[in-house]
């Protein structure tokens, strides 16, 4: 049983490495849906972020999460009050997982904020995924992020650095999507070779 964090900035191919972590046999937990179920329509967590951020968040009935996320990267406060709403959800349901995993199995945890939350300790292995300021950028304009919003991001989250120096393995993604395969392929290999 292996638990390993995978982690990168915005822009870098997390996503993207933990969908062929899956196609490998891995179980594969992404903590930004579990933070968007924690909030969903229904939930106990909906009800407290509406109560705490009112009506201008919501659309069609449901939270608009741009809404809400340029709400909390202006404000520290309710920052911290919507994660002390998502957090212990999230917490919960990484612990579920963790504790139903067979010996064999290995868990990989998707999570794009490991360093800025100190949890590196959590997992047994951590694996970032990092990629030039270019493609980064190139992807999330893409994505139709605006450049304001993406230099926010970015500013906002640990440097390439600082998510290497907790990281056991480096993928470096600024090639093509069968490079990064193959980097991928490397890290399950050497992680079922022992």
């Amino acid at each position: 049983m292996r638990v390993i964090g995978l982690t990168g900035g915005i822009g870098c191919g997390k996503s993207l490495a933990a969908q062929y972590f899956a196609e490998l046999g891995a179980l594969v937990i992404d903590a930004d849906q579990l933070a968007r179920a924690a909030i969903e329509r229904g939930s106990q967590g909906f009800d407290e972020v509406v109560s705490f951020f009112g009506d201008s968040i919501l659309t069609n009935g449901e939270i608009d999460r741009r809404a809400l996320g340029e709400l909390i990267f202006k404000d520290s406060e309710a920052k911290k009050r919507l994660e002390s709403i998502v957090h212990p959800f999230v917490r919960r349901e990484f612990e579920e997982a963790v504790a139903s995993l067979k010996s064999d199995e290995t868990l990989i945890y998707e999570i794009p904020l490991l360093v800025e939350t100190g949890a590196q300790d959590r997992f047994d292995l951590v694996v970032t995924v990092e990629s030039s300021l270019e493609n980064r950028i190139s992807r999330l304009r893409q994505r139709g992020m605006h450049i304001s919003e993406i230099e926010g991001r970015i500013a906002s989250q640990a440097t390439r650095e600082q998510r290497i120096e907790v990281a056991d393995f480096l993928i470096e993604n600024d090639g093509s999507e069968d490079e990064l395969l193959r980097q991928v392929e490397n890290i399950w290999d050497s992680l079922h070779d022992n």
